[in-house]
């Protein structure tokens, strides 16, 4: 197992680290472990685009249809007719 340093942390980040901790009942080392492992995890492929994220949200509630991306489409005024 590799050693991590951090250093420079202000006071309120600590704090946070700490409540967090609380709440997931560990100790502020293995809240910091398990968010560093957390975010070594994702990559470009397991991160969802918006409206995959968004589709896979509602879907629990009945949401049925797949939201497309959009991305790179030039947005459109609204149209009130």
């Amino acid at each position: 197992m590799a050693r991590l340093i951090v250093r420079n942390l202000d006071g309120s980040t600590k704090a946070g680290l700490r409540r967090r901790a609380k709440r997931h009942s560990r100790s502020v080392e293995a809240e910091v472990r398990e968010i560093l492992q957390a975010a070594a995890a994702e990559t470009d492929e397991t991160q969802l685009p918006l409206g995959g994220r968004v589709t896979a949200h509602f879907a629990r509630i009945g949401l049925e249809e797949e939201i497309h991306e959009q991305r790179g489409t030039p947005a459109l005024p609204a149209t009130f007719e």
